[in-house]
């Protein structure tokens, strides 16, 4: 089902008295009557199923914001149009965090919507290191 995208529902919001080095929005708002895309976890998957950039942090990082922005394009939404997001890393390394986070940041440039950044112990799939969950908000 695809659906035209029209201007970003969200709203990000900074608060002057929180640190400045976080890069991102601590809150985001949408207006009543927008309508919520919830997306899965966007998992770094070629379209034939196999995992993507294996043992590359940032090539999976990538091909999960490929993956997102598929899905939600075809929910009538782009990456402007997210109000959150979780970025899961399979890791206990802090550079390893940091790897994955800069591919998101430089993906969502300006659009620096909420989100949080945290080393998990596994993922789903064989070989993953990365899954980016998001949630959007559009004007319908």
């Amino acid at each position: 089902m695809q659906h035209e995208t029209s201007p970003s529902a969200v709203t990000l919001i900074r608060a002057a008295q929180l640190s400045e080095t976080a890069e991102y929005a601590y809150a985001a708002t949408a207006p009543a009557g927008s309508r919520l895309i919830f997306l899965a976890g966007s998992c770094p998957l070629e379209a034939d199923g196999s995992t993507a950039a294996v043992g590359d942090y940032a090539g999976q990082a990538a091909q999960c914001v490929v993956n997102l922005g598929t899905a939600l394009a075809a929910a009538g939404a782009s990456l402007t149009d997210v109000i959150s997001t979780r970025v899961l890393v399979a890791t206990t390394s802090q550079a390893d965090l940091v790897a994955a986070w800069e591919v998101m940041r430089d993906a969502f440039g300006d659009h620096d919507a909420p989100s949080t950044l945290l080393g998990v112990t596994v993922l789903g799939y064989d070989h993953q290191l990365v899954e980016i969950e998001a949630v959007a908000a559009v004007r319908d």
